[in-house]
C-alpha cells in the first residue's frame, strides 16, 4: 500500500516543479512541510545576506497573528543557526537550547518541539525550513526529519529554477526597455525637441507678428499630437499580441489596427493562406513589418498603405506598399538616414530569405520579404 507521506511528497514535488514564481514555490513548500512533518506551525526563511530575511513564509498562522507579531525576525538565535551549517537539528524543547534568544514578540505562540532543516543548493545554505509543535507527540522523530530533508532537497532545485526564470524575465524586460529607449530617441525625442523650438519661435514672434505666432502655435500643437501618437505606438509594442498563441497574421492585424488609430492613416491588411512558421521566425518577420510600416507612416506622406501576407510558391511573402513620396534607395547617404533598411535586410538574410525595396521619388515604395516555409 502506498505511503500517504510519499504520495503527499510526490504531489508537492510535481506542483512546485510547475511553478515559475519564487513566492508561490516557497508557500507550497512550507505548507507541505507542515503537513508532512505533522507540525502545528511551519516557516521557511531565505536570508538576505545582511542579517535579515529577504523572505519569511509561514504556514499554520492566521493573518491576524502574523500582523500582531510585527516585523519579520532577523537571522539570529535558532533561526540563524539553521543557516550556518547544512546539518538539520531537532529538539523536544527549543527554549532549553542556549541558541534560543533574541526575537520573540509578546504575541508569538509558545513553542517547544522544534525541527530545523537547511535548504542547500550546490553546497551553499540558501534557506531553511522550520517546524514547531509536533502534533500528537512531544518531539519530531527521525522519520519526520528524513521526509523534510527530502522535501528540502527538492525545494533547493525548485527555488533555483524559479530564480533563474525570474532573472531571465528581468533580462528580457531590460532588453525590451533598451530597444524602446532607442525608439524614443529616434522618434519621440526629435518631435519634442522640434516642439520646444517652435514654442520658442512663437514667443519671439508674439510682439512682432500675430499671424506668425498663430502659425507657430498651430505647429506646436501638431508636433505634440505626433509625439503622443508615437508614444501610444511604443506603449502598444510593450504588450504585443502573442505570436506563438495567435500567429503572425492575427498579430499583424492587431498591430495595424493600433497603427491606424494612432496615425489616422489608411492602412489595410490582406493576410490569406500564409504558412505558419516557427515562432522565432515569425517574430523576425513581424519586426520587418513593423519597421516597414513605421517608415511608411513617418516618412512617406502616403494616402494609403497596403500590407499583404501570403504564400508564394511555398514561401511566406510579406509586402508593404504605399503611394507616398518615395525615395531613391541607391542615393548616397540614404542608408545613414534610414538605418531601418539595413536592419530589415539583415533580418531577411538571417532567415535565409530575401528582401527587395522598390521605390523612386514621387512613385511610392514597395517592400517585399520572402522567407522559406
Amino acid at each position: 500500500m502506498e505511503d500517504p507521506a510519499f504520495r503527499t511528497l510526490s504531489g508537492v514535488v510535481l506542483a512546485i516543479a510547475g511553478e515559475h514564481e519564487v513566492d508561490p514555490v516557497l508557500q507550497r513548500i512550507v505548507d507541505a512541510a507542515r503537513v508532512l512533518g505533522g507540525a502545528r506551525y511551519a516557516a521557511l526563511g531565505i536570508p538576505d545576506g545582511q542579517g535579515a530575511f529577504a523572505r519569511f513564509i509561514t504556514s499554520g498562522m492566521s493573518d491576524e497573528l502574523i500582523a500582531a507579531m510585527g516585523p519579520l525576525p532577523r537571522t539570529h538565535g535558532m533561526l540563524g543557526a539553521m543557516l550556518v551549517s547544512p546539518e538539520p537539528f531537532r529538539t523536544p524543547d527549543i527554549q532549553t537550547d542556549p541558541r534560543f534568544r533574541g526575537w520573540w514578540p509578546r504575541e508569538h505562540p509558545d513553542m517547544r518541539s522544534f525541527l530545523g532543516v537547511p535548504i542547500v543548493e550546490r553546497g551553499e545554505v540558501i534557506g531553511a525550513v522550520y517546524l514547531t509543535d509536533k502534533e500528537g507527540a512531544d518531539h519530531f522523530d527521525e522519520a519526520d526529519q528524513a521526509v523534510i530533508e527530502t522535501l528540502a532537497a527538492h525545494a533547493a532545485i525548485a527555488i533555483a529554477n524559479a530564480r533563474l526564470h525570474e532573472r531571465s524575465r528581468e533580462l528580457s524586460i531590460v532588453e525590451e526597455r533598451n530597444r524602446l529607449a532607442r525608439e524614443l530617441h529616434d522618434a519621440v525625442a526629435q518631435k519634442l525637441f522640434a516642439t520646444v523650438l517652435a514654442a520658442e519661435s512663437a514667443a519671439t514672434l508674439l510682439d512682432r507678428d500675430r499671424a506668425g505666432t498663430q502659425a507657430e502655435l498651430e505647429r506646436v500643437q501638431a508636433l505634440a499630437r505626433e509625439a503622443m501618437g508615437e508614444l501610444r505606438s511604443l506603449i502598444f509594442e510593450l504588450r504585443p499580441a502573442s505570436l506563438e498563441a495567435e500567429g503572425l497574421a492575427t498579430t499583424l492585424r492587431k498591430h495595424v489596427d493600433v497603427l491606424r488609430r494612432v496615425s489616422g492613416q489608411d492602412v489595410v491588411v490582406r493576410a490569406d493562406g500564409a504558412p505558419r512558421l516557427h515562432p522565432d521566425v515569425e517574430s523576425e518577420v513581424f519586426r520587418v513589418a513593423q519597421e516597414a510600416l513605421q517608415n511608411a507612416v513617418r516618412h512617406a506622406d502616403a494616402g494609403r498603405i497596403e500590407v499583404r501576407l501570403g504564400n508564394g510558391d511555398g514561401r511566406l511573402v510579406l509586402e508593404i506598399a504605399d503611394d507616398g513620396s518615395g525615395f531613391d534607395p541607391a542615393a548616397p547617404g540614404v542608408r545613414s538616414r534610414r538605418l531601418g533598411l539595413t536592419s530589415m535586410e539583415e533580418r531577411a538574410a538571417a532567415l535565409g530569405g530575401s528582401l527587395a525595396i522598390e521605390s523612386s521619388v514621387g512613385a511610392g515604395t514597395r517592400v517585399r520579404l520572402e522567407v522559406p516555409a
